[in-house]
């Protein structure tokens, strides 16, 4: 089942998640009259430096890695300013609690 046209028209921004499907990563298309799609992968687990290690102690673990693709119409959004609003929801999503403060 698809979206009718009317069902998406007049929207600035869309998420289009393929990861519940086993899709890494990927990049989406813009639908006009959209101006950024945020396009979301799965998660993977990686071997990550453990920044509160010390020593050779737990200098490394294993972290759920997601991957996210912002695509803009830059006739609408600049590419520096996207690439604020993707580094601002890094952070959200590294540390949800900030959301709330």
């Amino acid at each position: 089942e698809s979206l009718a046209t009317e069902e998406y028209q007049g929207g600035t921004f869309t998420i289009s998640n393929l990861g519940m499907f086993g899709i890494k990563s990927f990049s989406a298309v813009i639908n006009p009259p959209q101006s950024c799609i945020l396009a979301v992968g799965g998660t993977d687990q990686k071997v990550i430096v453990n920044p509160d290690a010390t020593g050779d102690f737990n200098k490394f673990s294993v972290a759920n890695v997601m991957s996210v693709t912002l695509s803009c119409d830059h006739r609408v959004v600049d590419g520096a300013v996207g690439a604020q609003w993707l580094s601002k929801f890094k952070t959200y999503m590294e540390d949800p609690i900030t959301m709330l403060l």
